[in-house]
Protein backbone atom coordinates (compact mmCIF):
# COMPACT_ATOMS: atom_id res chain seq x y z
CA UNK A 1 0.00 0.00 0.00
CA UNK A 2 1.12 3.58 -0.59
CA UNK A 3 -0.20 6.76 0.12
CA UNK A 4 0.78 10.04 0.96
CA UNK A 5 -1.92 11.99 3.16
CA UNK A 6 -4.89 9.87 2.20
CA UNK A 7 -2.75 7.20 4.69
CA UNK A 8 -5.26 7.25 7.28
CA UNK A 9 -8.15 7.63 5.26
CA UNK A 10 -11.15 5.46 6.25
CA UNK A 11 -11.96 4.47 2.48
CA UNK A 12 -8.52 3.37 2.11
CA UNK A 13 -9.02 1.56 5.44
CA UNK A 14 -12.39 -0.22 4.52
CA UNK A 15 -10.11 -1.54 0.83
CA UNK A 16 -7.29 -3.25 2.76
CA UNK A 17 -10.08 -4.71 5.76
CA UNK A 18 -11.84 -5.85 1.97
CA UNK A 19 -8.74 -7.16 0.27
CA UNK A 20 -7.48 -9.28 2.98
CA UNK A 21 -10.45 -10.49 4.29
CA UNK A 22 -10.58 -14.19 5.50
CA UNK A 23 -7.07 -14.48 4.04
CA UNK A 24 -3.78 -14.42 6.37
CA UNK A 25 -1.62 -10.92 5.09
CA UNK A 26 1.10 -8.97 5.53
CA UNK A 27 0.59 -5.59 4.72
CA UNK A 28 3.60 -3.06 3.77
CA UNK A 29 2.63 0.68 4.07
CA UNK A 30 4.81 2.91 2.06
CA UNK A 31 4.84 6.59 2.52
CA UNK A 32 7.15 8.46 0.08
CA UNK A 33 8.74 12.05 2.08
CA UNK A 34 7.39 14.79 -0.05
CA UNK A 35 9.80 17.79 -0.09
CA UNK A 36 9.43 20.79 -1.98
CA UNK A 37 12.01 20.90 -4.81
CA UNK A 38 14.63 23.54 -3.42
CA UNK A 39 14.78 21.37 -0.16
CA UNK A 40 15.39 18.58 -2.22
CA UNK A 41 17.62 20.33 -3.92
CA UNK A 42 19.60 20.86 -0.66
CA UNK A 43 19.51 17.61 0.79
CA UNK A 44 16.95 19.08 3.40
CA UNK A 45 14.96 16.00 4.01
CA UNK A 46 14.65 16.04 7.59
CA UNK A 47 11.00 17.63 8.02
CA UNK A 48 9.82 15.38 5.22
CA UNK A 49 11.17 12.36 6.57
CA UNK A 50 9.45 13.11 9.87
CA UNK A 51 6.36 14.29 8.29
CA UNK A 52 5.94 10.94 6.62
CA UNK A 53 6.78 8.83 9.79
CA UNK A 54 4.32 10.53 11.51
CA UNK A 55 1.54 9.91 8.74
CA UNK A 56 2.77 6.11 8.63
CA UNK A 57 2.62 5.34 12.30
CA UNK A 58 -0.68 6.38 12.26
CA UNK A 59 -1.76 4.03 9.35
CA UNK A 60 0.10 0.94 10.85
CA UNK A 61 -1.53 1.37 14.15
CA UNK A 62 -4.97 2.07 12.59
CA UNK A 63 -4.47 -1.68 10.69
CA UNK A 64 -3.23 -3.16 13.93
CA UNK A 65 -6.36 -1.97 15.51
CA UNK A 66 -7.98 -4.18 13.35
CA UNK A 67 -6.12 -7.46 13.30
CA UNK A 68 -4.10 -6.45 10.00
CA UNK A 69 -0.36 -7.17 10.35
CA UNK A 70 1.65 -4.31 9.01
CA UNK A 71 4.86 -3.12 8.74
CA UNK A 72 5.98 0.35 6.64
CA UNK A 73 8.38 2.12 5.76
CA UNK A 74 9.43 6.12 4.75
CA UNK A 75 10.00 5.81 0.37
CA UNK A 76 11.38 7.64 -1.95
CA UNK A 77 9.39 11.54 -2.87
CA UNK A 78 8.94 9.93 -6.48
CA UNK A 79 5.71 7.24 -5.24
CA UNK A 80 6.70 4.96 -8.39
CA UNK A 81 10.34 4.77 -7.38
CA UNK A 82 9.13 4.20 -4.06
CA UNK A 83 7.22 1.22 -4.82
CA UNK A 84 10.03 0.05 -6.69
CA UNK A 85 12.60 0.26 -4.02
CA UNK A 86 10.00 -1.62 -1.93
CA UNK A 87 9.25 -4.65 -4.43
CA UNK A 88 13.23 -5.48 -3.78
CA UNK A 89 12.18 -6.62 -0.25
CA UNK A 90 8.45 -7.30 -0.28
CA UNK A 91 6.83 -9.49 -2.54
CA UNK A 92 3.06 -7.99 -2.36
CA UNK A 93 0.31 -9.95 -4.03
CA UNK A 94 -1.48 -6.35 -5.10
CA UNK A 95 -0.20 -3.18 -4.64
CA UNK A 96 -2.81 -0.30 -3.68
CA UNK A 97 -2.17 2.93 -4.14
CA UNK A 98 -4.30 5.36 -2.56
CA UNK A 99 -5.04 9.65 -3.88
CA UNK A 100 -7.11 12.14 -3.15
CA UNK A 101 -9.99 12.88 -5.68
CA UNK A 102 -9.69 13.79 -9.19
CA UNK A 103 -8.72 17.97 -9.65
CA UNK A 104 -7.28 17.57 -5.81
CA UNK A 105 -4.88 14.85 -6.30
CA UNK A 106 -1.56 15.65 -7.47
CA UNK A 107 -0.57 12.37 -7.94
CA UNK A 108 -3.28 11.84 -10.50
CA UNK A 109 -2.41 14.80 -12.63
CA UNK A 110 1.21 13.34 -12.69
CA UNK A 111 -0.22 9.75 -13.52
CA UNK A 112 1.00 7.88 -10.95
CA UNK A 113 -1.60 5.21 -11.25
CA UNK A 114 -0.96 4.49 -14.57
CA UNK A 115 3.00 4.82 -14.36
CA UNK A 116 2.69 2.15 -11.60
CA UNK A 117 0.11 -0.04 -13.96
CA UNK A 118 2.52 0.03 -16.71
CA UNK A 119 5.54 -0.58 -15.20
CA UNK A 120 5.34 -3.15 -12.34
CA UNK A 121 3.60 -6.49 -13.49
CA UNK A 122 1.40 -6.63 -9.75
CA UNK A 123 -1.91 -6.11 -9.69
CA UNK A 124 -2.79 -2.59 -8.57
CA UNK A 125 -5.95 -1.19 -7.13
CA UNK A 126 -6.23 2.28 -7.03
CA UNK A 127 -8.80 3.64 -3.91
CA UNK A 128 -9.54 7.38 -3.79
CA UNK A 129 -9.84 9.00 -0.81
CA UNK A 130 -11.89 11.86 0.30
CA UNK A 131 -10.56 13.37 3.59
CA UNK A 132 -13.09 16.08 3.18
CA UNK A 133 -15.97 14.34 2.47
CA UNK A 134 -15.03 11.78 5.65
CA UNK A 135 -14.16 14.66 7.97
CA UNK A 136 -18.09 15.92 7.75
CA UNK A 137 -20.20 14.74 10.44
CA UNK A 138 -23.01 11.93 9.48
Amino acid sequence: MIANETVAGEALREAVLETVAGRRANVLVVCPALNSKLKHWTSDEDQARAAAEERLGRSIEELEKHGIPARGEVGDADPVQAIEDALRTFGPDLIVISTHPPGRSNWLEHGVVTSARERFAVPIRHVVVDLEAEAVPD
